[in-house]
């Protein structure tokens, strides 16, 4: 274990909000939450555009202030997303937190951030022009802790029920704005300590229920799951989880019995009802790093991990208790994994992703391996965006800003190379027949037609 602890090394960015993920929903243009309306990467949008540059097919460019990691999310004609801008030294009086494994301190020599102060924004751009309708700042001061200096502050993403939109910034605050900019409540969850690597993991919407995990720490003895009042901030309840630091998003998946709120770690995963917060099912766990989210199809649940150890494990749904050494452990495969990119589950097939960018293709419902080593045209890394598929086709965005098109199915095959002209972390959004790609400084949306409008002039 010990392995395990000391091995933590690398930038955690911009990773996950769900919402409930249905079996029969109706296909929507939204993109409501990280990884879209069922938190699975997946669009149901045709006639996509696959061919962009830093002009071609831009309809629209906007600056943004600051940096940020969070995937912009896309309600009807409004785009969301949050920023962090840092502002001068903090006093010299601020000391952030001691992290420890057992009785000895934990130093990172790629901690960042903890030494400035931040201003915490969240924005709401115009979806057709890309103008910016309001931006308000969430949070302003010193910062509880430090990041990984290749992190990002704003890097869980915000999500909406299209009335109101939810705003995550750890140990600085959960805040709820309704559409027009209006601060509707703000609630402290109180100092989470992520061993100074940053806050990954997003908000998660279930009917009235605003449900954050908080793991924290190599101990876990503060960790817990939380679930607010979505119209309140009012807590509604609280169950403490036997699961050091995670920075992987839940989802909820929704069957013909019941929901559940299923949630990676490196201890266990477990399974719980997203009502109560009592616990349906445990597993063990990845015994490694959680940061992807889960991917769900085929009557299957498939949780993995990158680094330091690369691990899938598949759940079959339905269980209950402790499901260790039962037929509900579907499969297992032990490669392929990225440390933070999530795969994705896409017909009949799962699709792992390396730190590299060389996909392994599986059958969800068996893990066989269909193909393994495809690999994209240029070396390139993958730390930051995690791959979406719509249309027969799979796009898998470089920590460049290119983004090669795969063609899916059981043979890899690269249909093209795209880029945006400068470094990108954040996962792609869909809606509206469009894509919304947020590089280091800007905010791109990429459609069929090629005029070009910069919004920020």
């Amino acid at each position: 274990m010990k392995r395990f602890f000391v091995a933590l090394s690398i930038a955690l960015s911009a990773f996950s909000a769900t919402s409930d993920f249905n079996l029969s929903a109706a296909p929507s243009s939204n993109w409501p939450q990280w990884r879209g309306p069922d938190a699975q990467g997946v669009s149901a949008d045709k006639n996509l555009p696959t061919e962009w540059s830093e002009t071609k097919n831009v309809l629209w460019k906007t600056e943004l202030p600051g940096r940020g990691f969070s995937q912009p999310i896309i309600w009807d004609r409004k785009v969301f997303l949050t920023s962090d801008v840092e502002g001068a030294a903090a006093p010299d009086t601020h000391k952030p937190p001691k992290h420890m494994i057992g009785d000895k301190e934990f130093k990172h020599p790629d901690w960042d951030g903890v030494g400035k102060l931040h201003t915490f924004k969240t924005l709401c751009l115009d979806r057709d022009t890309g103008k910016i309708l309001w931006e308000q700042t969430s949070y302003e001061g010193a910062v509880y802790d430090y990041r990984h200096k290749r992190g990002n502050y704003a890097a869980p993403t915000p999500v909406t029920d299209g009335k109101y939109v939810w705003a995550y910034f750890g140990s600085e605050g959960v805040y709820c704005y309704d559409f027009s900019g209006k601060l509707v409540w703000k609630k402290s969850l109180g100092n989470i300590g992520t061993m100074g690597m940053g806050v990954g993991t997003s908000p998660v919407l279930h009917e009235n229920l605003l449900i954050l995990i908080c793991d924290q720490e190599f101990d876990g003895k503060d960790s817990f799951l939380t679930a607010l009042d979505k119209k309140t901030g009012k807590e509604v309840w609280r169950v403490k989880r036997p699961i050091s630091v995670s920075w992987a998003t839940p989802v909820i998946v929704k069957t013909p019995q019941r929901s559940e709120l299923i949630v990676s770690g490196n201890e266990f995963l477990i399974s719980y009802d997203p009502k109560t917060g009592k616990e349906i099912w445990r597993t063990e766990g990845l015994k490694s790093h959680a940061i992807a989210t889960p991917v769900v199809g085929h009557g299957l649940v498939i949780l993995s991990s990158g680094y330091p150890s690369k691990v899938i494990t598949a759940v079959k749904l339905g269980g209950s208790g402790n499901l260790d050494g039962t037929d509900k452990i579907a499969w297992r495969y032990n490669k392929g994994t990225a440390y933070v990119p999530s795969p994705i589950l896409y017909g009949d097939y799962v699709y792992l992703m390396s730190d590299a960018g060389i996909l392994t293709c599986l059958n969800a419902k068996t893990g066989e391996v269909v193909y393994e080593g495809g690999r994209v045209p240029v070396p390139t890394k993958f730390y930051g965006a995690s791959p979406v598929a719509f249309d027969g086709k799979i796009l898998l965005t470089s920590d460049d800003g290119d983004t090669f098109v795969i063609k899916a199915g059981p043979k890899h095959e690269v249909l093209g190379t795209n880029s945006i002209g400068e470094p990108c972390r954040t996962s792609i959004a869909i809606a509206d027949g469009k894509l919304f790609i947020r590089g280091e400084k800007h905010l791109f949306c990429i459609g069929a037609k090629a005029n070009v409008a910069k919004a920020s002039d």
